[in-house]
Order: structure tokens, then C-alpha cells, then sequence
């Protein structure tokens, strides 16, 4: 049985680059401009996913991203190695959104975009990490949400899922329509191939503003927000380094573990 599937795809800084580039200023991070965007890297896991999922049964797979400025060749790279369809929610009003106001304005686009049979997201972004979009996405559609799978099949219009849990995993089944949240050892996105590559860059992809689902710029993004952000910061890690030492290295092994029975480590 064909599936008809939506991969929700994140444009993000280079999760690779050096810590150190990384500023915050007046609440907000930012980056370097040779910092280059990529699609997150657990984006890209789901997105594999999808891709098996299509090589074993079949069907369509459109990829979805909520943000603004989309660098072209990178969001593209889904059109590349495989998806159908790209549609971006592209303004600036869906810009420093939470987790609330960015699952909303994805649940909404999916509701426009029309049937689906699973809709896979990251188990977490790259660079907020909240982990929390996916399922948000699956309780305003009211659908099962199945989290961290590591391999995913579909047999009789069922989705049967390998879900990591702390000492392994366990085998969940789920009835379709559902949303899947995928983790890393599900394995890394395929290369693209040229042929893959020269078709995404002749395909436009579907842009849609606020208004274009249904929405408000005061619902989405920034405005749309239900959390508030306090405060940003990096914090200060401190190291110090104390050198035991004796005449011997026996004498150094016993001063240091008197020195460690001083300091309650031992």
C-alpha cells in the first residue's frame, strides 16, 4: 500500500561549528556568517526514513519547513535525494516562534496539504533541542504520536516502529494516520545522486505565508509565542588544576590519594 508521508525538515546553523562562534547578544544567539545553514541533522534521519519506507511500499513524500531567508540549495537537499514536494511556511512572521506557535502553524499547513499517512519529525531540533514540536504537531491533528524509532515499517496499513528506550528497544505498532519522531540509530541520510540533484534544482517549491493557511502574523512565530524567554546566556565553566606531587611515584601516588581522601573523593 502506497504512503502518502510529510517530513518536517529544520533549517539551522551548521550544528558542526565551534562552539566559540556562537554569541549571545540582547537575548538572541548569533552566528558568524561563515557559519553556513544545513537541515538538522535528526531532520535528516526522519527524512531517511521516509525515503525507506517509500523504496518498500511506495507513495509520496513532501517535505515541510516553517522559518524565513531559506537558503535554496539547502532546504532543497530533500527535493534531492528523494522527496516529491517541498512546501515552506516562508515569512518573517514565523521567525523566533516556540515550540507552541511553530507546531501550530505546522499542523495548520499539514491540514491544507491533505491526506497524509504518517508525518515524521526529528526526535529534536538542532539547535534548540526542546524535542517537544513533533508531538505538539500530533495532539492539535489529534493523531498517535510514536517517539524515538529507530526502524519503521508499514505493513496493512499499519506502521510497525522499533522504539529506543534506555536498555534497548521495544516493538510499538500503530494504526495510520500517526506521527513518528525518529532518532539517530534509524541511520544517516543517503547521498544525493546527480540525477537527484539536477531535478531538485528545476523544481520550485511551494511557498506559503501566514494568511496562505488560515493564520495571522500574531499567531504564529515571535507573536504566536506561549513560552517567554527570560534570559540567554552561555555559561562560564571555570577549571583548576592541582599537581600532586613526591620525591618518588610512590611517594606521588600516596599524597595523592591522601589528597583525594581530603577532598571526600575517595
Amino acid at each position: 500500500m502506497p504512503v502518502n508521508m510529510i517530513v518536517c525538515c529544520k533549517q539551522v546553523p551548521d550544528p558542526e561549528a565551534p562552539p566559540a562562534v556562537f554569541k549571545v547578544a540582547d537575548n538572541r544567539m548569533t552566528w558568524p556568517a561563515e557559519v553556513k545553514p544545513v537541515i538538522g541533522q535528526y531532520e535528516e534521519f526522519a527524512l531517511e526514513a521516509a525515503l525507506r519506507i517509500k523504496d518498500a511500499v511506495g507513495g509520496k513524500i513532501t517535505a515541510l519547513s516553517l522559518g524565513d531567508k531559506f537558503v535554496r540549495d539547502v532546504i532543497k537537499k530533500s527535493l534531492a535525494v528523494g522527496a516529491d514536494e517541498l512546501v515552506l511556511l516562508e515569512d518573517e512572521a514565523f521567525e523566533d516562534g516556540d515550540s507552541w506557535s511553530t507546531a501550530h502553524a505546522l499542523a495548520t499547513a499539514i491540514k491544507k496539504i491533505g491526506e497524509y499517512d504518517i508525518i515524521l519529525c526529528g526526535r529534536q531540533s538542532s539547535d534548540w533541542d526542546a524535542g517537544q514540536t513533533g508531538l505538539g504537531i500530533a495532539e492539535l491533528l489529534g493523531i498517535s504520536a510514536i517517539t524515538l524509532a529507530r526502524k519503521i515499517e508499514v505493513v496493512d496499513g499499519k506502521a510497525k516502529v522499533e522504539q529506543v528506550i534506555p536498555d534497548g528497544y521495544r516493538s510499538v505498532e500503530v494504526d495510520l494516520p500517526a506521527l513518528i519522531t525518529v532518532t539517530s540509530e534509524l541511520g544517516a541520510l543517503r547521498y544525493a545522486a546527480l540525477k537527484g540533484i539536477m531535478a531538485a534544482a528545476k523544481k520550485q517549491p511551494v511557498i506559503w505565508k501566514p494568511s496562505d493557511i488560515g493564520l495571522e502574523p500574531s499567531e504564529v512565530g515571535r507573536s504566536g509565542r506561549r513560552t517567554q524567554l527570560d534570559k540567554l546566556f552561555q555559561p562560564v565553566k571555570e577549571a583548576k588544576c592541582e599537581i600532586i606531587e613526591g620525591e618518588t611515584p610512590a611517594e606521588a601516588g600516596a599524597n595523592l590519594a591522601i589528597r583525594l581522601r581530603e577532598a571526600k573523593l575517595l
